[in-house]
């Protein structure tokens, strides 16, 4: 329910991120921390009605980048777990629904500064790091400063939506209330992004609603610490409840079940389709129509134009196509370069590869880390395999792939003579760059090849100076993408400055961090107070005189 006036947060500002130098107090903490996480092998409970659960059904958490080495364990759980998890959430909801906004947005504030203390920024960016395979630097603009962004400026919005109110006329008090969904929300996290992982979650709890949590299973090692976070901040028992469990599993007894109300979602755009189907087929089951918010894949490109410079188009496709080795949703995989400016980026581009450091992230001079798992490298390496075979392409950088002590894949640059060639136009989740170079008379037609080109509509790009060509990329690609970016890469939206989201095959585009997605999350009961209420039926246009 809305607090009883009108409120006001004081206005965020983004978390200033770390450099991590060597000599660096941050960086000194940080070593440690790793260290103390690569010494000890955790054991990860479950965490269902405020308390940990204990399977016994211990699964494997491993490095990425070094598969001998095992992290920890954690307790899978089954179909008793998730029933277990339901009847927690719909017993803490009614008083977590019935808290004054003010004392929930307490908890969410106080874990944004718990989560910048020493205790836990070392603790979430190791586990991050050596879970999830990220240097430092992308675990630090991640698990710190984006999540700490998304619980402040989110608890900001929520003071928005609850402002917002109707006009009332003298002797009428209208007003809005504005009420958490009835029912549990179920949230499915990615791998790639701590910060995802704790904002999907904990944006519908902060208003008023409660949540089924299943992250990814490559993401345990982090989604626990920020489970702890929580519990830390004050989060009352039963609002979250982390469950690890097969993702079929726990789609069989959500999805059936009579108080689903609402799906917050980040991943591949087939499971997100699978599950609308399945949502709608059980449509006549609930007991509202639930809310499906989704952001999935993309294959995001950057647009150069004859009069952009070389040099800041190779920075930022080496930087938006490589950076966290590609498994961004918003990386750059393909890219449309102008014949005259081809020689000049390919150079350059090839002498930036020819640095990249490979390796682990507790090397802070590596750039490029492991992909996720085997199952990521198998598929990545399988397409590399097949373009080496195929004439219309050609692999001018990388193509190697070596999983004997990590899952690395070599940042890979293909150049293409098919603007429609598969490698232009599918999803791979991973560190290879399709180029595509065209006639400089021939930038509008790029436009439009690059508008039709594959089924997603989340990152792109144009380079240019000519500010007629600008104006051209935006209005022929108003579709293309979601977050369009303008002579910068296509990754790296922070809350309160892009709201992030894509449209077409990538998602609803409901705009995590930002007033778009929280609103979301609430259904408005509109209120009509009359002060002085008529005492007769009669209206004056029925006086006879």
């Amino acid at each position: 329910m809305t607090s009883s006036g009108f409120f006001h947060v004081p206005l965020p500002k983004n978390e200033p991120v770390l450099n991590y130098a060597p000599g660096t107090p941050e960086r000194v903490k940080l070593k440690k921390a790793i260290n103390e996480l690569l010494s000890e092998q955790v054991e990860i409970p479950m965490f269902i009605g405020g308390k940990d659960v204990k399977t016994g059904n211990l699964k494997e958490i491993r490095a990425p980048h070094d598969h001998k080495h095992i992290l920890g364990y954690y307790h899978e759980g089954d179909e008793k777990s998730v029933k277990q998890a339901i009847e927690a959430s719909l017993a803490a909801r009614e008083e977590w629904a019935a808290m004054p906004w003010e004392h929930r947005a307490s908890v969410f504030l106080k874990a944004a500064d718990l989560l910048c203390e020493p205790y836990y920024w070392t603790k979430i960016n190791a586990a991050t790091m050596l879970g999830q395979s990220k240097n430092v630097f992308q675990s630090e603009i991640d698990a710190v400063c984006e999540l700490a962004d998304f619980l402040r400026f989110n608890v900001k919005y929520m003071t928005e939506i609850y402002n917002f109110q109707p006009i009332s006329p003298s002797g009428i008090w209208n007003r809005l209330d504005w009420r958490p969904l009835e029912g549990f929300i179920f949230a499915i996290t990615p791998f790639n992004f701590t910060s995802i992982a704790g904002n999907l979650p904990s944006a519908p709890a902060m208003l008023g609603n409660v949540v089924i949590w299943k992250p990814s299973k490559n993401q345990i090692l982090s989604a626990r610490v920020i489970m702890e976070l929580f519990r830390d901040a004050g989060l009352p028992e039963g609002v979250i409840n982390q469950v690890f469990v097969p993702g079929p599993l726990a789609s069989d007894v959500v999805f059936s079940h009579r108080d689903f109300t609402g799906f917050h979602y980040t991943g591949s755009t087939e499971v997100f389709q699978g599950i609308w189907k399945t949502i709608g087929n059980n449509i006549f089951r609930y007991k509202s129509y639930p809310r499906i918010v989704g952001e999935t894949g993309g294959k995001d490109f950057v647009m150069v134009h004859p009069s952009a410079y070389p040099e800041q188009v190779s920075t930022a496709l080496v930087r938006g196509s490589f950076e966290y080795q590609g498994q961004k949703c918003s990386a750059a995989s393909r890219t449309y370069i102008p014949e005259s400016l081809w020689p000049k980026i390919r150079d350059l581009m090839l002498a930036d590869l020819s640095t990249f450091k490979m390796g682990g992230p507790e090397d802070f001079s590596n750039f490029i880390n492991a992909v996720i798992d085997e199952e990521a490298f198998d598929k990545l390496s399988a397409v590399i395999e097949r373009i080496k075979k195929e004439k219309v392409a050609t692999i001018i950088a990388g193509g190697k792939c070596d999983k004997s002590v990590g899952y690395f894949i070599e940042p890979t640059i293909v150049l293409t003579e098919d603007p429609e060639y598969f490698a232009m136009e599918e999803e791979f989740f991973g560190p290879i760059l399709t180029v595509y170079v065209y006639p400089d008379s021939k930038y509008e037609e790029a436009l439009e090849l690059c508008d039709k080109t594959s089924i997603y509509g989340l990152t792109g790009a144009i380079f240019a100076t000519d500010r007629q060509a600008i104006n051209l990329a935006s209005q022929k690609l108003t579709h293309a993408a979601g977050n369009f970016y303008i002579n910068d890469k296509p990754t790296g939206a922070v809350v309160g400055q892009q709201p992030f989201g894509g449209s077409r095959g990538s998602g609803t585009n409901d705009k995590a961090g930002s007033v778009l997605n929280m609103i979301r999350w609430l259904t408005p009961r509109a209120i009509k107070e009359n002060f002085v209420p008529p005492t007769s039926y009669k209206y004056p246009f029925m006086d006879e005189k």
